[in-house]
């Protein structure tokens, strides 16, 4: 049987007001699955997503990420994972301002030891695969706000993690952004069969997923099935 990616088992967690944002929450995801999940503000999306990505620990229950039982692994440990194994893309896109997108997209590469000239070939490559070659020379303040999360989008793909975390991504987005946003992310999942994890507050844009889970009051609930890449998606 398929080892999960990301594994949690009966998740709570509370914090010092003594207050549940989750409430036994029980998900697996396997490699290539992309899950969309939704709620609204305030309905424990964020402090699932820093649970998965080893930001935070459950008060009760158990997580595993890529094999590893969170609560085993020490803070130096956690912190290794999330810069080698992990992928994050946040509602404010994070690009550092005064390097180029190609730049932007080597950081992860250089923070994880790939030697200069293996990096700056890899995120030409990307850039280039992915139609976005024309960045690659721009600031981030020479961008449109679509294009920074598209490229941020391929920095978080830049060390080809195992697990994809996205925040809310499409929340600074116009509409027509968004959808080549969420089609760029459905494309990394189809084409290099990227296992995703994305939050939004919108039932549509989680909708991109091919599992699509609704988070209300801490508990989350299936809302489509999860599907498994088959022979034929590979």
């Amino acid at each position: 049987m398929p080892v999960p990616v990301l594994a949690l088992e009966d998740v709570w967690k509370s914090y010092a007001d003594g207050e549940a944002v989750l409430k036994g929450v029980t998900l697996s995801v396997y490699e290539g699955e992309f899950v969309g999940i939704y709620g609204r503000s305030g309905s424990g999306k964020s402090t699932l997503l820093r649970l998965m990505g080893l930001l935070d620990r459950p008060t009760k229950g158990s997580v595993a990420v890529l094999g590893a039982d969170a609560s085993a692994l020490s803070d130096s440990a956690a912190a290794r994972m999330r810069r080698e194994r992990l992928g994050f893309v946040f509602q404010g896109f994070n690009l550092i301002p005064h390097i180029t997108a190609l730049e932007n997209i080597e950081v992860p590469m250089w923070l994880a030891g790939v030697p200069k000239e293996e990096r700056r070939a890899r995120a030409t490559a990307d850039l280039k695969h992915f139609g976005l070659e024309g960045l690659a020379g721009r600031y981030p303040g020479e961008m449109s706000h679509g294009e920074q999360q598209r490229v941020a989008a391929i920095r978080a793909m830049a060390n080809r993690p195992g697990l994809i975390l996205a925040d809310e991504p499409t929340s600074a987005l116009d509409d027509e952004s968004a959808k080549v946003f969420l089609d760029l992310v459905a494309r990394f999942n189809r084409e290099l069969r990227t296992t995703v994890v994305m939050v939004s507050t919108s039932e549509e844009e989680a909708g991109a997923g091919t599992a699509v889970y609704r988070l209300s009051g801490g508990a989350l609930s299936r809302v489509r099935p999860q599907t498994r890449f088959s022979d034929e998606n590979c």
